[in-house]
């Protein structure tokens, strides 16, 4: 049977649902969904163009590289992890109370809205990320917001995921 997200940028009041990949990833969709519900604040990508994500401190259970992808699709939602002091450096911009200068690992979890996306960095050349979900219902409205995230800016948003079973 398959399992469905909410993700929702709460001050921008945008949702969108997406069914989780169990057979193509299925370590990282356990470990995702066992951490629900999630939040974070939202940030917009630097490099990947079409990107919005929360930074989260480590889950209970740490998956491996799954479906991997360096060129996510619209609608693909993909998972990261990064030792803590990859991403802690002034250059990523990230406040020092924010999950990037925690413990040793953060996670990001990250929501793509729009094409011609490719994951790579100055710092580190190619960051592929695990593809574990794909969003099936309100990616233009979410796609919206994003693009309002970019173009306003991001203070005081929320990346919100939940269990679309929970109330």
């Amino acid at each position: 049977m398959a399992r469905f997200v909410e993700i929702s940028l709460a001050k921008r009041g945008a949702v969108c649902v997406a069914r989780l990949l169990d057979a193509e990833a299925p370590a990282t969709c356990a470990a995702v969904w066992d951490a629900l519900p999630v939040d974070g604040p939202a940030y917009h990508a630097k490099y990947a163009r079409n990107e919005i994500y929360a930074l989260l401190p480590a889950l209970a259970t740490s998956p491996p590289m799954e479906h991997p992808t360096v060129t996510p699709l619209p609608g693909d939602v993909c998972f990261f992890a990064f030792e803590g002091t990859e991403i802690g450096s002034p250059a990523y911009g990230y406040d020092a109370g924010s999950a990037a200068h925690g413990g040793p690992q953060v996670i990001d979890l990250a929501l793509f809205y729009g094409r011609n996306n490719l994951l790579i960095n100055g710092d580190r050349g190619f960051v592929p990320g695990s593809v574990f979900a794909t969003v099936e219902q309100g990616l233009p409205a979410m796609a919206e917001a994003a693009q309002d995230m970019w173009l306003r800016g991001v203070e005081g948003e929320r990346l919100q995921f939940r269990r679309l079973d929970d109330q």
